[in-house]
């Protein structure tokens, strides 16, 4: 009884600070009070008092213009919740190994809701790069590394996520109808990879793989980005193989492992070499 007490466990005021933080992550260019009011649906005189407490505390800072950006402490907590993600410890060898072998932009990804957010980036060293940042969102169903957690997920949940997806045409090649999006679902199972062809962004192509947690959920994703003019079709088919033999081995960094995929990553560990020959 004392646990489900604690689990309904409720404080007004702080999950309305929280849900204004969420608010300001959201709008890169900052908000004033009366759109944060707007928005938060809260009175101005209570955003107010929420705005002070929060830039007293560093949470915000606020411009001669009345602007109120992301303050200080967001971003060192932040970076702290970075290095405690144990994925991105685990993973961080495999994805300096994959930029220098493709001299791409390389991503790691983890779900959040119906987006998946970027908790590591390392640039291609290239002149013509992309532009991400770390702790950005991108959607599920346009993206690479989205489309891959989507088709791992357990029937039921997918059932249950694609019609809060709201899918939006961001560019011409954008799916436009959960039929279309399930269809591409099952060809990445099948593949066991996703790509991105200009979907999210014009001129960007992306490849993704899973990775895996000791339960074998795909909470996770890796890819590789880079633009059009780099990543011709044929180019994303011979990255292919070496992007799931890194997602297989950050998995089993994790705890996965299956008679199968042991088979799989051994012949690719022996193998690496051939591998790179693709490029």
């Amino acid at each position: 009884m004392a646990n489900s007490q604690k689990r309904s466990y409720n404080i007004t005021a702080l999950q309305r600070g929280l849900r204004l933080l969420q608010l300001f992550s959201e709008s890169p260019r900052g908000l004033a009070a009366k759109q944060v009011a707007v928005r938060s649906r809260l009175p101005v005189s209570t955003v107010h008092r929420f705005l002070a407490n929060l830039e007293a505390s560093g949470f915000l800072n606020c411009g001669g213009d009345g602007v109120y950006h992301l303050g200080i402490a967001c971003f060192a907590i932040g970076q702290a919740a970075l290095g405690q993600l144990d994925i991105r410890r685990v993973s961080l060898p495999y994805l300096r190994e994959l930029n220098r072998q493709t001299r791409e932009t390389i991503h790691l990804t983890v779900r959040h809701g119906l987006s998946a957010v970027y908790v590591e980036k390392l640039d291609s060293p290239e002149p013509l790069r992309i532009h991400s940042r770390i702790g950005a969102a991108v959607p599920l169903y346009c993206t690479a590394v989205g489309k891959i957690m989507l088709a791992y997920m357990p029937d039921e949940e997918r059932g249950r996520v694609l019609p809060q997806l709201g899918l939006k045409r961001l560019t011409p090649n954008t799916v436009g109808s959960l039929q279309e999006l399930e269809a591409e679902l099952q060809r990445v199972r099948k593949n066991g990879y996703a790509c991105d062809l200009e979907e999210h962004e014009l001129h960007i192509r992306c490849l993704a793989a899973p990775i895996r947690d000791h339960a074998g959920a795909v909470n996770a994703s890796l890819s590789i980005t880079a633009p059009v003019v780099r990543m011709a079709i044929t180019r994303l088919r011979q990255l292919a193989p070496l992007i799931q033999t890194a997602g297989m081995q950050v998995s089993r960094e994790l705890g996965y492992q299956t008679p199968g995929c042991r088979t799989l990553v051994r012949r690719n560990e022996t193998g690496e070499s051939a591998l790179a020959k693709l490029l």
